[in-house]
């Protein structure tokens, strides 16, 4: 699980990186758009494995 966790950081530094040079915007939502899609997800999930019990 840390490879994995360490892994994206550094795929995301690298794009980070690539967009900066071409001056080119990020392909992410908002701060609050994108933690509340995260939370979402998760509180999905939650509720689906809650049902299935």
């Amino acid at each position: 699980m840390m490879a994995e966790i360490l892994k994206s950081i550094a795929v995301g530094l690298t794009v980070g990186i690539i967009f900066s040079l071409f001056r080119l915007p990020i392909p992410a939502p908002s701060v609050l758009g994108g933690v509340l899609g995260v939370v979402s997800i998760y509180v999905g999930m939650v509720i689906v494995r809650l049902i299935i019990k």
